[in-house]
């Protein structure tokens, strides 16, 4: 995939959510709320302040993130769905 995304945006793939509950469930994907956790796929360069000097951002490519339920808008590129934001959509970085 040859995608990089501009300024503030990121490009997040979203994370598989768990087709059952915990009591062994198992919730039709009809049923399902799509996850609001993804991994970053490509970031953009950062923001450039009035003075033109750029400020990069505070997440990378790899790193796990917690979004907005209605963040981002989706693309699909290389039959793939990704979601493409601006960093100020992220909540925060999961760590392990």
């Amino acid at each position: 995939m040859k995608f990089k995304p501009l300024h503030d945006r990121v490009l997040v793939k979203r994370m598989d959510q768990e087709m059952k509950t915990k009591g062994g469930i198992i919730i039709p994907d009809t049923a399902q709320e799509k996850p609001m956790e993804g991994k970053i796929v490509a970031v953009g360069s950062g923001t450039r302040a009035e003075d033109g000097t750029l400020t990069p951002l505070d997440v990378k490519a790899g790193d796990k993130i917690l979004f907005g339920k209605w963040s981002g808008t989706e693309i699909k590129i290389d039959g793939q769905d990704l979601l493409i934001m601006k960093e100020a959509d992220i909540l925060g970085i999961i760590e392990k």
